[in-house]
């Protein structure tokens, strides 16, 4: 129980890698906020994980939403011990001269303002608890992707944000890391192979780019950010942390 009775507020946390997180920190004993556009798939999983969880409906490409869900989560439970930025978007490959401005702006403010836009208004919660924030980056942040410039962009744009974020909440206790994943098994991986011709083929050709030759499965990536939340990562905060099955070696 490494987290028991903390609490920890996971945006996009009713699927995917959000969800994931969700799993592990409730199985370890904490009390998990997940807020999410799609409010009865975060019923869903509040509801399968246990009747001490919290659902909250939040878009975070939306501020005000964004203040009013962190209320929600303060009048429910008066603290929040760990803030995961998780949800974002990516959209299909697309050259920049096909994304007009506007479209990666948009990606900007729901991959990139949202972690902002949670930050400020969680800060003052976790300075009370000298919380963590976890941000889910992607390797994209370092070594870039073609035909996915706004995306990349976005997600380096998270990545430089949690460095200068640590040294600005050091002072507080606050850790704040990152983590950059490669390819996880999530449904929006298992949609996007669905529209193919063959999609067993597509994920085979997606698992093989990782050394370890398989893609991971969004408990991983739970058990990774529980380890940057609890005090097993005391003296790690600023950091992006590759969790890739060695994808970025072989880039």
């Amino acid at each position: 129980m490494r987290f028991a009775q903390r609490v920890v507020v996971i945006t996009g946390g009713a699927k995917g890698i959000g969800a994931g997180c969700s799993n592990v920190f409730a199985q370890e004993g904490g009390l998990v906020a997940i807020l999410d556009r799609d409010f009865d798939a975060a019923q869903a999983t509040a509801q399968r994980l246990g009747d001490q969880h919290l659902a909250v409906r939040c878009d975070v490409a939306d501020e005000k939403q964004i203040a009013a869900s962190i209320t929600a989560v303060i009048e429910r439970f008066g603290q929040i011990d760990c803030l995961i930025n998780n949800a974002g978007i990516h959209p299909p490959d697309t050259p920049l001269l096909k994304m007009p401005p506007e479209q990666a702006l948009e990606v900007l403010r729901i991959n990139f303002l949202s972690t902002y836009s949670m930050c400020y208004y969680a800060l003052e919660h976790l300075k009370k608890t000298r919380g963590t924030i976890i941000n889910v980056s992607s390797m994209t942040a370092a070594l870039g992707q073609r035909n996915s410039t706004a995306y990349a962009a976005s997600k380096g744009a998270q990545l430089s944000f949690t460095k200068s974020l640590a040294l600005e909440c050091a002072d507080f206790g606050i850790r704040v890391n990152a983590i950059l994943p490669s390819n996880v098994d999530t449904p929006l991986m298992r949609s996007w192979a669905a529209s193919l011709q063959d999609p067993q083929a597509a994920l085979e050709r997606i698992a093989a780019l990782q050394p370890i030759g398989r893609m991971a499965d969004v408990e991983e990536m739970g058990r990774v950010c529980l380890f940057l939340a609890t005090e097993d990562s005391s003296f790690i905060t600023g950091q992006g942390l590759h969790v890739d099955g060695g994808a970025s070696l072989d880039y």
